[in-house]
């Protein structure tokens, strides 16, 4: 690309601060979209049944309800009876609706209302105030995602109770009109309030009474001029709030500044209260929105106009950037330009990003597919600068700058080709149909399949040697995944099915791991591979070493001269890349990865990279890059920093070197190896570690809970939840 172009695309790169604060805006966004809902739940919590036991309590005791209504706290223009009537049904139904997140708003304003008959009949007090500001804040926005109203809301108001549809728009639009002029005039309030609070800090250290009886005196952060403490809400926090600059910094100072307060002081009643319902506000800034009307909504304005790749008509003049493959490499890269003046075409043949390491797990009825699939829309869904195309790539024109994907031709300024491996049976294609790997859902629901059905045609078979050939199991290929896979059989035969059949004992499954080289994990340190050969044998798992196959049909598999019968085979030996060599006409390795340079660039093709397995890359201290996840999200980092250098005009960053991370592999229940080089592990430990990282590389928090859950339960009950035989045989 010239020079020219890298200078006029440097021009729309936003200055430096402008972009901290885009960033600092989607990290947030995800803290409001999890702490948001949970913020709304602890403050209904906190009011809800505050009102529904003094509703009970009414309700236990009538007759002295309707005395205090006739006599200690009357209502000069309802009847008592009436009065004590309405209270404790808004009080009970209110109060329970509340807690439950249903009828919010109605709920919330049949309270407020009662809270003001309250305050200006009865009794004035500061908390009285609380909950009308709190309550206000429900009637105008609603309940949060933990409520039943964010259940029910979609299909009631697509429902064909009269008038649903036009209420939920109506609802829509005064949270949407309302909330940001309510949380102004909540700001201005509160900000207010902390400051009477903070001058009367001024006002005890000299024995003048405090306008709100609070008494901070006795506080020792509060020696000499107000303390530390006392310079917060006196002049950062009001001003904070009242600005709506730094909001949720401002919220976040307020909480910890009330729990410091509440830890450290000695108050009476009246002031503990205030301080914690100062808290409740506090989180409710920290992970709220701030609302359009406040300076933080400027700065972001206009953080977004100095930003074009986040303007749609700005972006269509932006450096187009294509990256084939929504695997673990095209993600990571494709999220590592969020920020940078370009659009990004993410194009992928499935609509899905797969957690590949685990889908043995779903081969071997532990999860589902889901759990370990998203779909790739949703992990861009506020990432304005990338468009997702599901599409097939056949082939790329280098000289036209075009990659062809079906009957289209999307051009690009620059090429990133992570389109990952596909199995390789070294030149022995056919043994494909009777030897399926994994690499795909469909492929992890096919083997599924046929290790259900071979429990299930073992359990009806007649002859005693087919029963033995249903029951037997072979994994070639003694790398991680063939590891793991033979584990979870032996796991699945031995305690998973048990007690389920009649004719048959599923713990005389026979579970035989073949490897070509003299030892299983052969990527690990040897004592590593010995301590995983153990801890097979433990599951009773038959590991065949230095033995290389050398036919595979239906009826099994032959080793070294002997042919074992079995009726169920599966490869993991290795892998072949995809064709994205042909596609550049440039030249490969054995494997079929495409020869890169120092930044992971094609040879000899201007503007295409290719990182992950679609790469042959001398990175690992002169040795090629392993085909791992770690390995493809680095390269995707080096790449984009790369992009972001040439799209900046700026120097490109030092050549690209793998860092390994360490080796982890399960073998079954609490038996795993972890390989770290100086630190190596073994057993239950290992096992955990490599449940955590597993669990923390999945896409998306859904998937994180789902597993977890998944895992306990079969951790537990030795029960797979997924065991169900889809597909062909149907």
């Amino acid at each position: 690309m010239s020079d020219a172009r890298n200078r006029d695309s440097a021009t729309l790169e936003a200055p430096p601060v402008w972009r901290l604060m885009l960033a600092a805006k989607d990290m947030l966004h995800l803290v409001e979209r999890f702490g948001g809902p949970v913020v709304d739940l602890v403050i209904r919590l906190w009011i809800g049944p505050v009102f529904l036991f003094s509703g009970l309590l009414k309700v236990a005791d009538w007759q002295t309800a309707l005395l205090l209504a006739s006599n200690e706290y009357p209502v000069s223009w309802l009847a008592p009876e009436v009065a004590a009537v309405v209270g404790a049904t808004i009080e009970v139904i209110g109060g329970a609706a509340l807690i439950l997140g249903l009828g919010t708003r109605v709920a919330a304003l049949a309270m407020l209302a009662l809270t003001l008959v309250v305050q200006f009949e009865y009794q004035a007090l500061n908390e009285h105030v609380y909950w009308v500001l709190l309550l206000g804040w429900f009637v105008v926005r609603g309940a949060g995602a933990l409520s039943l109203d964010r259940l029910l809301a979609p299909g009631l108001a697509r429902s064909a109770v009269p008038f649903a549809g036009a209420l939920a728009a109506a609802l829509a639009a005064t949270a949407r009109v309302g909330a940001p002029l309510y949380l102004l005039a909540l700001r201005l309030g509160l900000a207010g309030m902390l400051f009477l609070a903070a001058r009367n800090v001024a006002e005890s250290l000299t024995g003048q009474p405090g306008l709100l009886r609070l008494d901070f005196t006795a506080l020792p952060l509060f020696a000499g001029a107000g303390g530390p403490l006392g310079f917060v809400p006196a002049a950062v926090i009001p001003a904070l709030l009242a600005l709506g600059l730094a909001t949720r910094a401002g919220g976040a100072l307020l909480v910890l500044w009330s729990l410091g307060a509440l830890l450290l002081g000695e108050y009476t009643e009246l002031a503990r209260g205030d301080l914690g319902y100062w808290a409740l506000f506090g989180l409710l800034f920290a992970f709220r929105s701030h609302g359009a009307l406040a300076v933080d909504a400027l700065l972001l304005h206009e953080a977004a106009a100095q930003a074009p790749e986040l303007d749609a008509k700005a972006r269509m003049r932006l450096p187009h950037i294509v990256v084939v493959g929504a695997g673990f490499g095209g993600v990571t890269l494709a999220k590592a330009l969020r920020h940078t003046p370009c659009r990004v075409t993410l194009v992928d043949r499935r609509n899905y990003h797969l957690f590949q390491p685990l889908l043995y797990q779903v081969a071997t009825a532990t999860l589902a597919p889901s759990d370990i699939a998203t779909p790739i829309r949703s992990l861009f869904r506020d990432q304005p600068n990338v468009q997702v195309l599901m599409a097939r790539v056949g082939d790329v024109d280098v000289g036209a700058r075009a990659v062809i994907a079906d009957d289209q031709r999307i051009t690009y300024d620059y090429l990133v080709l992570a389109t990952g491996a596909r199995h390789a049976y070294f030149g022995k294609d056919a043994w494909e149909a009777d030897a399926p790997g994994i690499k795909k859902v469909s492929d992890a629901t096919e083997v599924r399949r046929r290790l259900l059905t071979a429990f299930e045609a073992a359990e009806t078979a007649s002859d005693e040697a087919a029963r033995r050939a249903w029951l037997t199991f072979c994994i070639v290929g003694g790398g991680p995944t063939g590891v793991e896979l033979a584990g979870a059989i032996a796991e699945l035969a031995r305690k998973g099915l048990e007690g389920e059949f009649r004719s048959i004992d599923p713990a005389a499954a026979r579970v035989v791991l073949i490897e070509a080289g003299p030892r299983v994990l052969a990527s690990f340190a040897e004592d590593m591979s010995a301590a995983a050969q153990r801890q097979l044998a433990a599951l009773g798992v038959e590991v065949k070493t230095a033995s290389r196959v050398e036919q595979v049909d239906a009826t099994g598999v032959t080793v070294g001269g002997e042919h074992i019968p079995a009726r169920t085979v599966l490869w993991a030996a290795g892998v072949m890349a995809s064709p994205a060599a042909k596609w550049l006409k440039a030249e490969a390795d054995r494997a079929g990865r495409v020869k890169v340079g120092p930044h992971l660039n094609v040879i000899g093709r201007e503007g295409v990279f290719a990182i992950g397995d679609t790469a042959a890359a001398d990175a690992w201290e002169g040795k090629p890059v392993p085909g791992l996840a770690p390995a493809a999200k680095q390269g995707a980092v080096h790449v984009a920093k790369v992009l972001r250098a040439r799209l900046s005009g700026r120097p490109e960053p030092a050549p690209f070197t793998y860092v390994h991370q360490g080796s982890l592999a399960t073998i079954g229940r609490a038996a795993a190896v972890a390989d770290f080089g100086r630190i190596k592990l073994t057993g239950p430990l290992a096992w955990w570690l490599w449940g955590a990282v597993h669990v923390l590389f999945l896409a998306e928090m859904r998937a994180r809970a789902s597993v977890v859950m998944q895992w306990g339960w079969s951790y537990l009950t030795y029960r797979q939840s997924t065991r169900l035989i889809t597909g062909a045989s149907e």
